[in-house]
């Protein structure tokens, strides 16, 4: 078994930031709908102090963004019940095509959040930002045993890459109030009744707070 790290602290030398597609078209949506949900939650506003609080500790800043194929060619076609919003496919072809893609205007980070040169830029083509990307092995050549996760969609990239957190033996802070979900009851529903058995569940000033030295 390896050895778990028990230790809270989320200094820079043991924990890094995960901001899971902080980009401009998921942080300002057309839908507005999506907007008020947004401003209501004030995911914005409490992201970028989750960012600024990290980069004033130095804790590393890793951007795992959605780097898709603008034709699509990336996506791959799935035997699914449903659609993204549980509409029936109905004939409709059976492909999860990414909302913003290489290119977009909507595939920038958005500029609350904009990355530094000194941050970690991971293009994924998955729901996980861990799989087959080299997030894992920028951890580990850092020696950190703590990924402080945020962003969205809590059901959608949080959550798989959480999974893939946990099992990568991975110590997890999942930052509440900076993780949104626009389907339904789903983004509580994972922090109240699925997160708290594999992650600690915390605001972002509490996340900043254990990252002082």
């Amino acid at each position: 078994m390896p050895d778990i790290d028990l230790d809270p602290s989320l200094a820079k030398d043991r924990a890094g930031l995960v901001l899971f597609d902080p980009l401009h078209g998921y942080l300002h949506p057309a839908d507005p709908d999506k907007e008020a949900n947004l401003r209501k939650w004030r995911v914005r506003e409490n992201m970028q102090r989750l960012v600024e609080g990290a980069r004033a500790n130095g804790v590393t800043v890793f951007y795992a963004f959605g780097d898709h194929a603008p034709d699509g060619a990336d996506v791959a076609s799935r035997l699914t019940d449903t659609d993204m919003d549980l509409n029936p496919w109905a004939g409709r072809e059976r492909r999860f095509m990414p909302t913003h893609r290489r290119g977009d205007a909507g595939a920038a980070i958005a500029a609350e959040v904009a990355p530094t040169e000194t941050d970690v830029m991971v293009p994924k083509h998955r729901w996980s930002a861990f799989f087959r990307t080299h997030l894992e092995l920028q951890f580990r050549c850092r020696g950190l045993k703590t990924v402080i996760l945020a962003g969205g969609s809590t059901d959608v990239g949080i959550v798989s890459t959480a999974f893939a957190a946990r099992d990568l033996d991975f110590g997890l802070v999942i930052v509440r109030d900076c993780c949104f979900s626009h389907r339904g009851p789903n983004n509580d529903f994972l922090m109240d009744r699925i997160f708290p058995r594999m992650t600690r569940v915390m605001t972002a000033d509490q996340a900043v707070a254990l990252m002082a030295p």
